[in-house]
């Protein structure tokens, strides 16, 4: 396991998802990358009932790169999120506690997609759906033998750049760059770039952006080139990004 970042895509104006996802899987077997099957991560949230004090909510997600493992991050409703790792017993433990936390089972959500292998880098594309209504699209990247991403941004940040044809910002990704209570109680800026990076961290990336797709009516659609602030800290647009793929091509040459 390395570094992960999740990037939500901001779908060209006038195109479908699935026309999305079509033209990043050909740009991506185009430069070298090798499919190697499909992943699914997906996220359920469970609310306490009013009887037992202020209302708290539970996270559960799976992610298919951890196959016995269920992750779950609590949600105090003071603003302080507490993560736990289990295994898949605990989906079982939340059945029967259905007297303490109910399902929103009309918000259960997941990105799903194919898994791309490109050299030492772990690509994924994501149709993200709640409800069996489509959401958007999350692009995963993971650089395998790095793990602090200040040591390995720049790489991950030049293999987007010749992925998509298009500037990435040199700014770490958001999550990246979180704001924590210290024991003063004063919030600061926690620098996550240079902690080791763990899989709760992946987990808490798709969380951050699926609560996003979960508040969000209407499709993001891109109307230029660019890159701006998404779900994730980092929103990729690509608007006449073809254009770009030849140079593209040439940086990503493996």
């Amino acid at each position: 396991m390395g570094v992960t970042v999740l990037l939500p895509y901001q779908i060209p104006e006038g195109k479908t998802g699935a026309q999305a996802i079509d033209y990043l899987t050909k740009r991506l077997l185009a430069l070298g990358a090798i499919h190697t099957g499909q992943f699914l991560v997906d996220c359920e949230t469970y609310i306490s009932t009013p009887q037992h004090g202020p209302a708290k909510t539970v996270h559960v997600l799976h992610d298919s790169e951890y196959p016995a493992s269920t992750f779950s991050i609590l949600d105090n409703g003071a603003g302080k999120q507490i993560p736990l790792v289990a295994d898949n017993l605990f989906d079982l433990l939340m059945l029967k506690m259905t007297t303490v936390y109910t399902s929103k089972k009309q918000t259960k959500i997941e990105s799903k997609g194919a898994r791309f292998e490109y050299g030492d880098f772990l690509i994924k594309l994501g149709s993200v759906t709640m409800q069996e209504n489509f959401k958007g699209i999350l692009i995963e990247i993971e650089y395998r033998p790095c793990v602090v991403l200040s040591f390995c941004w720049e790489m991950i940040r030049e293999t987007l750049q010749g992925f998509l044809g298009m500037p990435i910002a040199k700014e770490y990704p958001a999550y990246f760059s979180q704001q924590i209570m210290n024991p003063m109680g004063q919030q600061q800026i926690h620098p996550k770039q240079n902690d080791l990076y763990e899989p709760i961290d992946t987990i808490n990336q798709y969380l951050e952006c699926f609560t996003n797709y979960r508040k969000q009516n209407v499709l993001p659609v891109a109307s230029s080139v660019g890159v701006g602030a998404g779900a994730g800290g980092v929103a990729v647009t690509t608007q006449n990004a073809t254009a770009g793929m030849q140079g593209g091509n040439q940086r990503m040459r493996m």
